[in-house]
């Protein structure tokens, strides 16, 4: 019975532990324009570490070991991922870590809007369409790889989509997904958001329809592997859309992507885009 009664003790304990977060952000100046004396991701590290159940951290592209250590990594559960203009800053050695991490279950990951092309997001999402590949082909099948290094490298609206496989003679080619989109818009327009799968818990407690008064404009087609879920839906008033909150299982792991966003429009001090984090780093951390 003692043994019974320490087993369901050490249960609960675990129960309680709070989600570890880490907020990464490689930190543009112009973040201060819509966010004022702190950068985007403490402003999002700073409203999360209100919340009972979470312990949160916030570090930078300038932090020690680039701000992704081994101890740091250790001690995440939920990586929250933002970078643009540094992409290439951020070590393979590091970026390979958080991508191993995420495919063996040890991290989930949530990747906000121009981290698109950040390494560690271009890695899974290469991983995963790999993985899609040979589910089709079978392991055994010969498998040639292009777009290895797609940063920097911008589609026009009617080229292929990628990923895109192929059959050439005796192998088969498959042009890697270069983690972008043909066109953007920084006007700051309104952007209006549909809540495509209410039941989904990243989706919990938000309105089926919700708008972000001032946004960067993303425009379909935005070439990733097919997501397993299409949580938001994103249109504009001059008739562009976006998928703009997927999720992946990739290896034992889990990626989200979060579209809204740009560093001089403050979308992360509304409720909605918060709300979302929340929701997704539970929903990512329960498995």
């Amino acid at each position: 019975m003692k043994s019974i009664f320490l087993m369901c003790l050490t249960a609960s304990a675990l129960a309680q532990q709070p989600i570890r977060v880490t907020v990464w952000d490689e930190q543009q100046p112009e973040q201060k324009q819509a966010y004022g004396d702190k950068f985007l991701g403490e402003t999002i590290a700073a409203h999360l570490a209100e919340k009972k159940d979470l312990a949160v951290r916030s570090e930078a592209l300038s932090s020690p070991d680039q701000g992704l250590s081994t101890e740091i990594l250790n001690r995440t559960d939920v990586l929250i991922l933002w970078s643009h203009r540094k992409n290439a800053e951020l070590s393979n050695e590091r970026a390979t870590d958080v991508a191993r991490r995420v495919q063996e279950g040890q991290l989930a990951l949530i990747v906000l809007h121009s981290a698109h092309w950040s390494k560690p997001f271009v890695k899974l999402m290469q991983a995963r369409a790999i993985a899609d590949a040979r589910k089709q082909l079978g392991e055994t099948a010969e498998l040639r790889l292009v777009n290895d290094n797609p940063i920097g490298k911008i589609p026009k609206a009617g080229d292929v989509l990628t990923p895109n496989l192929q059959q050439k003679d005796s192998h088969w080619t498959l042009a890697l997904p270069l983690c972008v989109f043909p066109s953007w818009r920084v006007d700051g327009a309104p952007s209006h958001v549909t809540t495509l799968t209410p039941d989904h818990p990243i989706a919990k407690d938000l309105p089926a329809r919700w708008d972000i008064p001032q946004t960067e404009m993303y425009a379909e087609p935005f070439h990733i592997p097919k997501p397993d879920v299409v949580v938001f839906q994103e249109n504009w008033d001059k008739g562009e859309s976006f998928r703009s909150g997927c999720v992946w299982n990739i290896g034992k792991g889990r990626v989200f992507y979060f579209r809204p966003g740009h560093e001089t429009f403050p979308v992360y001090k509304k409720k909605e885009p918060l709300q979302v984090m929340e929701n997704a780093i539970r929903w990512l951390s329960a498995k």
